[in-house]
């Protein structure tokens, strides 16, 4: 298998590497560091002798020749931190990564997290860019692009696998809930969130659970790094704004297999949440890659004016607004101007299924195919859009 060069660039000296499952972790550190000493906590042997005996970690490490040491799967024995920590003092030479696909249980523990002597850093999906020709939106709308199902000769079984793999494997063998069967009503619930207002009442009279159950999943969703929430956007707010975050699965081809269809389903409102995802995920980790303090909110008034994204940081400030449409009607641009008004400093986008870029008064509208494969994390929003300077600039 051709492995594709990520835009993850590591720090120099030890970091935790989160990410869900399948997201590439493994096939990235054995690309980049193929001579550590790797410890696989999913391997039932080691699992069990370090476990049972956290001090051993440190006559293996002493024993080896290795600069790099890799823990994978970090959380299934927080207790090894302690003399993750010990070993970093005593060796600054050595660069400890310890992989994740789950916080819960490192933050349950109490876990030491290294007092600030390992950066954390997250993997994502794959981004268009990464793919190259090998990206297509239509394909990406369908089945996403998470690493281990892009690869996977039936994405479509791999995707219902990897659905299973996260409700048995992580849900039940760790003991996170007791009912997993509703656990999995409300998996389903929550695809109709994606890419929408999250309001936990409504998911929980879907799920037919208590509130406080689906605030518990939800969590459990988020420490799972299985979904995300993008807040208000709301410095030097004038308006009355909304003040519930916007809810994304972190990957939109897990959307698409946890979100049922029937008769009375129509097939461009789902496909539209899929594609405000994809745009979601891609910018969140191009944010991540970047490393330039940029964050990703939402912006909703009371009145319903609204824009999908907002990118806001020292560097950035960008409103970008998702739509699943060939055409740009006037209606698609109401909330880019009520935007406007009130940040007339801000950088306006419109994504759209066409093929033609339009300037349409100072919103700049641009295929989103196109966009997504230009989106790098070496660049600025404004070098990914060509935002044309000479002609438009925000006031």
């Amino acid at each position: 298998m051709t492995v594709v060069e990520r835009f993850f660039r590591p720090p120099a000296g030890s970091f935790f590497l989160f990410g869900p499952r399948g997201v590439g972790k493994t096939t990235w550190f054995r690309a980049n560091v193929p001579d550590a000493l790797v410890l696989d906590l999913l391997v039932g042997s080691r699992y069990r002798e370090l476990s049972s005996h956290p001090e051993r970690l440190r006559d293996l490490v002493v024993a080896s020749a290795s600069r790099d040491i890799v823990i994978d799967e970090i959380q299934r024995v927080p207790e090894l931190l302690h003399s993750v920590h010990d070993l970093i003092e005593t060796d600054r030479s050595r660069r400890f990564i310890l992989t994740g696909s789950s916080a819960r249980k490192l933050r349950a523990r109490g876990a030491n997290l290294l007092g600030g002597r390992a950066a954390n850093r997250t993997l994502h999906p794959f981004l268009a860019a990464e793919l190259g020709d090998g990206f297509d939106l239509p394909t990406a709308l369908r089945q996403g692009l998470l690493p281990v199902v892009v690869s996977a000769t039936d994405p479509a079984a791999a995707l219902d696998g990897y659905v299973s793999l996260y409700v048995d494997e992580e849900v039940r063998t760790e003991g996170l809930i007791r009912d997993v069967g509703r656990f999995a009503r409300f998996l389903e619930a929550m695809s109709f969130s994606h890419g929408a207002v999250l309001n936990l009442s409504g998911v929980a009279r879907e799920a037919e659970a208590r509130r406080p159950t689906v605030q518990g999943h939800l969590e459990i969703l988020e420490d799972l790094l299985l979904a995300f929430r993008v807040p208000v956007f709301t410095k030097r707010a004038k308006r009355r704004l909304a003040s519930h975050p916007k809810f994304f699965f972190f990957d939109c081809g897990l959307y698409r297999t946890l979100r049922r269809t029937g008769p009375l389903d129509r097939p461009q409102e789902i496909e539209g949440a899929a594609l405000e995802g994809l745009v979601a995920q891609h910018l969140r980790a191009w944010a991540a890659y970047g490393d330039r303090g940029a964050r990703l909110f939402t912006w909703r008034t009371r009145s319903d004016a609204e824009v999908d994204f907002v990118i806001y940081g020292p560097d950035e400030f960008v409103a970008i607004e998702v739509k699943n449409s060939r055409r740009v009607r006037p209606e698609d641009l109401r909330g880019q101007r009520s935007f406007g008004d009130e940040y007339p400093e801000a950088m306006r986008l419109l994504l759209y299924r066409g093929q033609d870029r339009l300037l349409v008064g100072d919103v700049l509208c641009l295929p989103v195919a196109d966009f997504l494969r230009r989106l790098r994390p070496d660049r600025s929003l404004a070098v990914v859009a060509k935002w044309p300077t000479r002609t438009l600039a925000p006031k």
